[in-house]
């Protein structure tokens, strides 16, 4: 009584793949498998190679006088300054400070002597603490108390002079002795500078060919610098109140007036 529905071709047909077969599937995944693993295999011998390389040495360059460096002694109380009684040092801040008429236990404040001239040698003697007045310049903080370096120079071994070289605030010290003093003999640790140019340090007088750190030890610190970097300008040192000029290039003085 029903109709059947018309099929064609006959019951032995298969119906067709909509889709790669599962061998293919097994084969592309084996092939990717393999090529990562070779990708791991180089990367890995890359690694191994580029460090099995010698390492290229970095050359800093740094000049024979940056390769110096000064002793440092951090003092922090009478009691590490006065290790230096009894002993030599030089003095680096060169035209900085005066050295003031001294007896054992007191500064002359009103009556300031000789500017220290850089490279100088002074025999540590004591230190003490004074009062500052307040009508004195100094380039050194007054605090509560100023703390005095007593010493005796090279050219006058007999005369005791003092210097400021700290204050206290409180029970607090600051010093400045790193700052303002070698601690070791600076023709020693500038060894590396021609007999000439420490003669003209000694002597306090600027040749041409001297660099911005002789110059500064022989005029001393207190300048005034035009543009430019150190070692390429002008420096106005005012030299103990008998400025001098100086041109300075690639750090060498090339012209002095």
């Amino acid at each position: 009584m029903f109709d059947t529905p018309a099929t064609s071709g006959s019951g032995n047909d298969v119906p067709e793949s909509k889709g790669p077969s599962i061998k293919k599937l097994i084969l592309w995944f084996t092939l990717l498998l393999v090529v990562v693993a070779a990708v791991r295999v180089f990367l890995i011998w890359r690694t191994r190679h580029e460090a099995a390389k010698p390492v290229a040495a970095v050359e800093e360059s740094y000049t024979a006088d940056e390769m110096v460096l000064p002793r440092k002694l951090h003092q922090t109380d009478l009691k590490d300054a006065r290790e230096l009684n009894g002993k030599r040092i030089w003095v680096y801040a060169a035209g900085q400070l005066n050295a003031y008429p001294a007896t054992a236990a007191h500064m002359d404040y009103a009556h300031p002597g000789p500017l220290l001239l850089g490279a100088e040698p002074l025999e540590v003697v004591n230190f003490i603490e004074q009062k500052a007045p307040a009508s004195v310049y100094s380039r050194v903080p007054k605090g509560d108390a100023q703390v005095i370096m007593l010493f005796h120079r090279k050219d006058d071994p007999a005369k005791l002079w003092g210097v400021p070289v700290g204050d206290r605030e409180g029970k607090f010290y600051n010093f400045f002795l790193d700052e303002c003093f070698f601690y070791d003999d600076p023709h020693e640790l500038y060894k590396h500078w021609k007999p000439e140019v420490w003669k003209a340090v000694d002597e306090h007088r600027v040749e041409k060919g001297m660099n911005e750190l002789q110059t500064d030890l022989a005029l001393g610190q207190v300048s005034k610098p035009g543009p430019g970097q150190v070692g390429d300008r002008t420096v106005l040192f005012d030299n103990d109140g008998k400025p001098v000029s100086v041109t300075f290039v690639k750090n060498k003085a090339v012209s002095i007036n």
